[in-house]
């Protein structure tokens, strides 16, 4: 993979909580935002802004799973202000609301600790 793409993704993931333009990723690497558009997503199959969301819906669920803090918070961690944007597109990934995904994920957990004390 072309170098300058591993220094953008290096990027998102590290500012999954912020804003982060276009702009911004091609200036790291000095290019321009439509030549990094197009070089990205011949390297990686998707658009940057693509890739963002789909790292950001990862982090919200492994939030969901493993803490207890609340949607706003989740949303914070991940840099997603609209909560009907991320429930939505949560929802189009994973199958089910953030809600409903943390009430099945804490239901799974209470049924494995009853079988491991079994």
């Amino acid at each position: 993979m072309d170098q300058r793409i591993q220094i953008v993704i290096h990027l998102m993931e590290k500012n999954l909580h912020r804003e982060l333009s276009l702009e911004e990723m091609a200036q790291s690497v000095n290019l321009s935002s439509s030549r990094l558009r197009h070089l990205f997503k011949t390297e990686v199959g998707v658009s940057p802004a693509q890739y963002l969301k789909t790292l950001r819906m990862r982090k919200a669920k492994d939030l969901i799973e493993t803490t207890f803090l609340n949607m706003k918070q989740i949303m914070n961690r991940i840099g997603v202000g609209d909560k009907r944007h991320f429930a939505k597109d949560f929802k189009k990934i994973y199958g089910l609301t953030p809600a409903q995904h943390r009430g099945s994920s804490r239901g799974s957990d209470q049924l494995f600790k009853e079988i491991s004390a079994d």
